[in-house]
């Protein structure tokens, strides 16, 4: 079977031996496309994963072999994620299930980004869902990206009718969005780029640009009654993000953390004092997170209509290429079919 890997520091598509059940519970999957996630980009360009990895988690299949006691059966549609927690360790017990160790060693094998997939019985119990016949592949690979904005949504516990800005309009900025919108909030979005701005208007989200951020806040305060945002919600992974985040969110606020930035500087800690700010992270979703995700993709709540720009698996380094370069705003890998 054809598969992407890390070959030194580019991508390749190789053959590979195909996988196998070989006696053992799950499903073998024929793969039609899969989703080019920010994290895939950070292995990458950071040199993260060994020669040899095959990347990507975003999947949209087709079960071509199975052997599992739930109700999925050969030629069934399927989109799926990679990763499932254990529910019965200390980190799962307290509600931290992205932490669990089992979470972080489950994965489907080899990768995304290859013809043919294994998925686990775990898989098919937890993380896996049939698609519509009425939905893309295209549009149904939102389904973790999503996931993880649902569990960063909940995580935040903000109340129906809240203000929340995002900064950031990449892919996740216009689905966490819309996502919080879905949630009863009030939405506002901000970014460097017009097309980006543009987008995420055309989605229901009031969009502006965030060259200035003295501009920004004022923005904000005059469509806050001068108090500032309920929660700011950092999907850009740009420096600039973080004094932009603290002007504008109001005094006991909620900044929720869904990027790195590159200077790793974090927070002035007096701002957190004196403000009385929580900051949090989120990272990864829980199986219910992912149900959620699937039910708001598919009942149409969050539209994911032309977010993403398709290319064949041979030009996969391209993909990663016009990504790294702000060429685009999501690739989606056609793979079978």
């Amino acid at each position: 079977m054809r598969v992407a890997q890390i070959i030194k520091e580019h991508i390749e598509v190789n053959s590979v031996e195909k996988v196998a059940l070989s006696g053992k519970k799950g499903a073998i999957v024929k793969v039609l496309g899969c989703g080019l996630c920010g994290s895939d980009i950070v292995k990458f360009r950071h040199r993260l994963s060994k020669d040899g990895t095959v990347l990507g988690h975003e999947i949209v299949a087709i079960i071509e072999e199975i052997d599992s006691d739930t109700d999925f059966k050969t030629g069934d549609r399927i989109v799926c994620s990679h990763h499932i927690p254990c529910f019965e360790c200390h980190y799962c017990k307290g509600g931290s299930y992205s932490m669990c160790h089992h979470f972080k060693q489950t994965n489907i094998i080899p990768g995304g980004f290859s013809e043919y997939v294994y998925l686990s019985e775990e898989h098919l119990k937890n993380v896996a869902h049939k698609v519509p016949e009425n939905m893309s592949d295209e549009e149904i690979s939102f389904y973790e990206p999503l996931g993880c904005c649902i569990r960063a949504i909940e995580r935040a516990n903000l109340n129906k009718g809240d203000n929340v800005l995002v900064i950031g309009l990449g892919s996740i900025g216009i689905l966490m969005g819309q996502g919080l919108k879905a949630y009863g909030m009030n939405i506002y979005g901000c970014d460097l780029m017009k097309e980006r701005i543009n987008i995420a208007n055309s989605k229901g989200i009031t969009a502006f640009n965030s060259i200035d951020i003295e501009a920004s806040h004022d923005y904000i305060y005059r469509n806050t009654q001068n108090i500032g945002v309920d929660a700011v919600f950092m999907t850009s992974g740009a420096d600039a993000a973080i004094p932009l985040a603290i002007k504008t969110v109001r005094d006991g606020g909620k900044i929720l953390v869904f990027s790195s930035t590159p200077k790793d500087f974090g927070y002035a800690n007096n701002d957190i004092y004196y403000k009385e700010l929580t900051v949090m992270g989120s990272y990864s979703p829980h199986p219910k997170d992912l149900k959620k995700s699937f039910k708001l993709l598919t009942q149409g709540l969050v539209d994911t209509k032309d977010l993403s720009t398709c290319y064949d698996m041979n030009d996969i380094a391209k993909a990663f290429d016009d990504t790294i370069n702000n060429k685009i705003l999501k690739a989606y890998v056609r793979i079978g079919g």
